[in-house]
Order: structure tokens, then sequence, then C-alpha cells
């Protein structure tokens, strides 16, 4: 027995030597994983030990589990190639990753070479804008590109009205309204909704453009020029939808705006404007006012201005049959292209023409803009322009309308010969048939013949050209959907992978979702909990409600009844003049009666009126009463001088029944000439105490008094008032308190003390 316990003695000494031993060599490892350039924490690394513990890092990239020596350390992260580490010692480890840069660097970076690339693509864009329109469309795509499904919202609305500005100038105005379109639904921008309205007008979609720019008027971030801009466009589609006073109105505010802020090339086109509504609602002088403000100011502003000013100016005078001043008007065009011509060395001036756009027609400046438009399909060309052959063949028209035919010919040779050194077949060809007219009128018909024979081959020449102008058109418009569906597809390509990780996140979500089953069945009892009891809540709030409803109907049923009773005891009165042949007090007592009458019924719809209002009721009801029963009292209203008279409501009709029943059931029945009093005071700031007291013959004694025939019929106007007060108590939180009691010790004279608390 005492080798056994011996021996379980020494088994338990070298297992407890055994376990301080390992005891001592386990120990806690506290470290961190860095980036080695900056130093920058590595979050979520998984670490471990080979065979134990596990964990991750934080934040700051720091851990801390249990090992010992000798113990493997893996570290183990998509961000770097995995880490191995022995371990020789209880000190910290400090892990360094060569190369590593931080999710948010990285974003940071990717988002500067974007926004860098995207920049790019728009500047070249832009800058090809006005000459080729493929480059620019391919640029438009290029800057979509590098955003991939990136979420940058702003900078894709930047694309997209980019897009929209190229189609605009190009004047394919369905696919610039799409764009801005596509613009605004990635982000809103003031300038992409006024571009989307001019748009919607040059397409003539004038309802949608007069939306467009009606709810732009509001907003408050327009700038002065977009101000102006705004009411401009409005004006547009409102002269476009017939509706010349809408549209004068919008125009003239676009005016104020731009005097007010000096700018000068508006002031000249909203002149203009005003001028083009007048004309069209055959407003000759004022229309001829306003258009002879738009060309001074468009002289004074520059030589193109002036041109394109002077063409639409001798157009209206064209319209008014005022052909000597449209003729002036095109022959000083005329001299200033010729001017403008040589100033700017162009080599011949039948090539040189002025844009007319009335959205492109000024520059980035806001300063009017000239382009040479030199042996380009006309298909291709944007917008009308000025030029030399077509002054002369306007001049040369306006003398035909005249029967000027011998004037009108050098026109129309000039017309011819500048039109066929530019090959501008449509003005040749139209002033060719003209000189052909021309010459037959004045009786030369041989060189009518020859002209008829030479305008025969223009037309000739303009089919194969139109010919050939369809085909590039068509290949243009071609092109244009080609590169427009690459715009698209890419688009589409980009929101279905956004919704491939929307879903992805989707199923993320719902993997978290399964392991949060737990907690949201808790929530879902606390939920339950809190719907009961908002259930309960809204109970009791409609409860609360119905039975407020019904209190107002049962007040207003209450009022319905003791206005009839009123009324029939006032008329008992006017009754008892006429049986006593009083003509004249009762003449003057139905003035009074229906002056009192008025007033009660202006107050029968109210719960609670000021007490100033009260106050003349029950003067003049008094006043009435006494003129009745003048020999049975006499009556006095006494007010204290605290009392604050406007700072109290009282309900319509409260005091009356009680000075009624002081005077039917209590001095009437007296045998001498008692009095009544009714005293208003003030026992502190928020109450009101109002006493009626009678030295009449007490309640017992006038219920004693009363016939057969009045104690079968029940008071009316007592039940009615208390059932006022306690309904106005119970809405009102006890506002008021009523307290009858015998003024004497034998049961004679009544007083009533009503107590009314301010709201």
């Amino acid at each position: 027995m005492k080798k056994i316990i011996t021996y379980i003695f020494f088994v338990f000494l070298i297992g407890s030597l055994s376990a301080q031993e390992n005891k001592d060599n386990v120990f806690r490892i506290y470290g961190s994983v860095k980036g080695k350039e900056n130093r920058t924490p590595i979050p979520d690394v998984e670490v471990y030990v080979v065979g134990g513990q596990r964990t991750r890092t934080d934040f700051l990239g720091k851990f801390n589990l249990t090992a010992s020596i000798g113990d493997e350390i893996v570290f183990r992260s998509p961000e770097f190639e995995t880490v191995y580490y022995r371990i020789i010692s209880s000190e910290e480890i400090d892990v360094l990753v060569e190369g590593y840069r931080s999710p948010s660097s990285q974003r940071l970076e990717k988002a500067a070479q974007i926004k860098k690339e995207h920049g790019q693509y728009l500047d070249s864009a832009n800058t090809v804008k006005k000459q080729d329109i493929g480059k620019s469309l391919d640029f438009v795509e290029r800057s979509l590109s590098v955003l991939g499904n990136a979420k940058e919202a702003q900078k894709r609305s930047l694309s997209f009205f980019t897009l929209g500005e190229i189609y605009f100038y190009w004047k394919q105005y369905d696919l610039a309204i799409n764009s801005y379109l596509s613009s605004i639904d990635a982000r809103s921008s003031l300038e992409a909704r006024i571009q989307l309205g001019k748009a919607y007008y040059l397409n003539k979609q004038y309802t949608e453009s007069n939306t467009i720019f009606e709810a732009l008027k509001n907003e408050r971030k327009l700038s002065s020029y977009q101000k102006i801009t705004v009411h401009e466009g409005l004006g547009d589609a409102l002269k476009e939808l017939d509706k010349p006073e809408d549209a004068l109105k919008n125009y003239q505010e676009a005016l104020d705006l731009a005097q007010k802020n000096l700018v000068t090339p508006k002031i000249t086109d909203l002149n203009s404007k005003i001028a083009d509504v007048y004309a069209r609602t055959n407003e000759t002088g004022r229309a001829q006012n306003y258009f002879s403000n738009s060309l001074n100011l468009a002289q004074k502003e520059n030589t193109v201005r002036s041109i394109q000013e002077k063409d639409k100016v001798a157009d209206f005078y064209n319209d008014k049959s005022e052909y000597d001043k449209e003729i002036e008007l095109r022959k000083s065009a005329l001299e200033e292209v010729k001017k403008l011509k040589r100033n700017d060395n162009i080599g011949n001036v039948s090539k040189f023409s002025i844009r007319l756009d009335e959205d492109q027609k000024n520059d980035d400046n806001g300063n009017p803009d000239t382009e040479e438009k030199i042996n380009a399909p006309v298909g291709l060309i944007r917008g009308d322009t000025i030029t030399t052959q077509k002054l002369n063949y306007k001049i040369a028209n306006a003398f035909i309308a005249q029967d000027k035919y011998e004037e009108a010919i050098p026109y129309l040779q000039e017309s011819i010969a500048e039109a066929d050194e530019v090959e501008d077949l449509i003005v040749k060809k139209d002033a060719t048939r003209k000189l052909s007219e021309a010459y037959r009128t004045v009786g030369d018909y041989s060189k009518a013949q020859e002209s008829y024979e030479d305008y025969v081959e223009q037309v000739e020449q303009l089919y194969i050209k139109k010919e050939q102008e369809i085909s590039q058109l068509t290949r243009f418009s071609r092109d244009i959907a080609n590169k427009q569906n690459r715009i698209t597809s890419l688009e589409k390509d980009r929101q279905l992978s956004e919704s491939k990780y929307n879903l992805a996140l989707k199923d993320q979500e719902l993997i978290k979702e399964n392991n949060k089953r737990q907690r949201l069945i808790i929530y879902s009892l606390i939920f339950g909990i809190l719907m009961i009891a908002l259930v309960a809540f809204l109970f009791y709030r409609t409860t609360k409600q119905q039975k407020l409803a019904n209190n107002l109907l049962a007040l207003k049923s209450l009022r319905s009844q003791m206005n009839p009773h009123f009324i029939f005891n006032a008329l008992n009165s006017v009754n008892n003049f006429i049986a006593k042949s009083d003509e004249r007090s009762a003449n003057r007592y139905l003035s009074e009666f229906s002056t009192l009458m008025r007033s009660v019924l202006e107050n029968s719809e109210e719960d609670f009126i000021p007490l100033s209002r009260e106050l003349e009721l029950i003067e003049l009801y008094t006043k009435l009463e006494h003129s009745r029963f003048a020999e049975k009292f006499e009556y006095e209203i006494k007010i204290d001088e605290n009392v604050e008279i406007g700072q109290f409501e009282i309900p319509p009709m409260l005091l009356q029944p009680y000075i009624e029943n002081a005077i039917w059931h209590g001095l009437r029945y007296k045998e001498d000439k008692g009095w009544l009093k009714i005293h208003f005071s003030q026992p502190d700031a928020d109450h009101l105490r109002v006493e009626v007291e009678d030295n009449g013959v007490g309640r017992k004694q006038s219920v004693a008094l009363k016939t057969e025939n009045q104690k079968k019929q029940k008071s009316k106007g007592m039940s009615n008032i208390q059932k006022r007060i306690a309904i106005l108590n119970d809405m009102y939180k006890d506002r008021i308190d009523v307290h009858v009691e015998d003024l004497n010790g034998d049961g004679t004279g009544t007083r009533v003390m009503l107590t009314l608390k301010k709201d």
C-alpha cells in the first residue's frame, strides 16, 4: 500500500513539472503587418500558427495570438505573397511587405488616371467637333470606355453632354436630345437642361421645349447669362406655340436682364426677336422700331453681326412689300461682305460666306462666328449662309417685284457669275431662270432663250449633284448611326456589368443574412411588439379623434337647439308688447332684437368667442328683458378694472340662460321690485369669474309657483347649457366651472358663479 502511494505521488510530481515546463514555453505574440516603403498598415491579413491559433490584423495592421518558440506563423493575404516566419523569441514581430499599395491609394491613382484620360479625350472631341464629326464621336466613345464600370456619374454626364453638343452642332437634334437626357440622367446640370430645351426647340418639339424652360425659370442657381438664355428660349417656344403675348413678356424680361448686365450680343438678338413677334402679329410700327434698334446695335457690335441683321430686316421689308428699303439694306450688306473679305484677305468674294444659325451664331465668347464654305456639299453645310451670290439674287428679286427688270438684270448676271465660281448650283439655277424671264419681259428674246437653255442645263447638273449629295448624306447618316450604336452598346454593357455587380452584392448580402437569422428573429419580435404598440396608439388616437368629432357634433346640435329656444322666448316678449298695443315699444324691441339675433347667428358656429363680443350680447339681451319687465327689476353689469378682457374667450350664449332664469323664474314672481347683478372679476392671471346674482323668489319658490302646464314642459335652456359645459370640459380639460347656490338663508335669491380658465 505504501509503495502504491509512493508511485502515485511520483507520477503526479512528474506531470506537474511537465505542465509547468509547457506553461513556461507558451506566450503571447504581438506584432504588425505593414508596407515596407511607407509603413502603411495592412488590415485583414490572415495570421495563424501552424496547427494552432488563428486571427486577422485590425485596421492598424496589428495582431496578437498565443504561440511557442519554434512554432511557424503564416501571414496570408491577396495583397501580397504568403509570408512564413519561425518564432525564435517572444519579441514583437513586424512584417514589412515590399511594393504594397493600400486599396485607397490604388483607388486614388486609378481615379487620377481616369480623370486625366477622360479629360484628354473630351478636349480632343471638342477640338475636332467642327471639322470632323466622326473623329469627335470616336473621342467621346473613348472617354466613356475609359470610365468602364467606375461610378463616375459626373464624368459620364460630361461625356454625354459633349456628345449632345457635337450632335447639336451638326444639326442632329434628335440624337442631341437623347444625349442630353442621358447626361441629365447620370447627373443633372443646368447647362444640360438649357441645351435640352434648345434642342427640343430646334427639333420643332415646342411643347417639350416650353416645359423645360418653364421649369428652369424657377431655378435659383442660374447665372445672369443663363437667366437671359432661359427667358429667351421660353420666348422662342411660346412664339412657335402661337402665344405672342407670353413670348413678348419673356423676351422683354430677357432684354431687361441683358441691358442690366451689359450682354451686348443678347441685346441685339432680343430686339430682333421682339421685332419678329410684332411682325408676325402685323404690328408693323412696333416691329420697325425694334428692328431699327437691332440694326443700330448690330452695326456697333461688329460687321458680321451687322450683315446678319440687315439680311433679316431686309426679309421683313420684303414681306411688307417695302422693296426700296429692302434693296437699300441688301446693298449695304453686300458692301460690308466685300469689305470684310478685303480685310480678311480672302481671294474670291463669292467664296466667302457668313453662317446664319440661330443656335450657333455666337462663338464661345458671345461674339458672332464666321466660317468659309468652299466646295462643301450642300447637305453637309450647317444652316443657311449669307453669300454675295445670294445677296445679288435677292436684290434682283426686289427690283423684279417692282417691275424694274432693266435694273435687276446686272444683279442677276453678277449672282450667276459668283455662283458659278463656287459651284453654288441652286443659286445659279434660280438666278438663270429669273434672268431668262427678265430678258423675255424687256423683249430680248434671244438672250432669254439662251438663258433658258442655261437654266435647263443647270437643272440637269443640280439633279446629278443632288443624287451625289443624297448618297453622301446616306453614308454620313450611316456612319453617325454606327458610332452612336457603339456608344449605346458601350453604355448598355456598363449597365449590364453594373447589374451583375449589384447582383453579386445581393448574393453576399444574402449570405450575411443567413448568418444573422437568430438576430433577425429577435429583431422581428421586437418589431412585432413595437407594431402592436403602434397599433394600440393609433387605435387610441383614432378613438380620441372620433370622440372629439362626436363632441363637436353634439355641441353643434346643442347650439342649434338653443337658438330656437332663445328666439321663442324673445318672440314672446314681442308678442307681449303687441298685445298691449304698444307699437312703438314693439318696433324698438324688434330693432334691438334683430341686432342681437345677427350677433347670435354670427357666433353660432364657434366653440369660443372673445369675451368682448359676449359682453355685447349680454348687455343687449339684458336691456331687452328690462324693457319688458321694467317694473320688476333693475340691473347692473360690473367689470373690475383688473379684468383683461382681450385675454379671455368664452363659449357663446353661455351666460344668457342663467340671466334668463334669474329674470323669468326669480324676479318675475317677486311682488316688489328686485335687482339683477352681473359681476366680472379676475381672481388671478389665468381665471375669469362671472357672478350672476338676483334677489328673486329663489329656486324652490319658483318651482312651486309654476303652473301644471309649465311643470309638464322640461326646461331646454338649462339642460342644454349643462351638456355644453360637460362636453367643453371634456374637450378642453376642465376650462369651465359652474356653481349655483341660494343667495340668502331663507332660500330667496340665487347666485350663479362661473369660473373660466384662460386657454
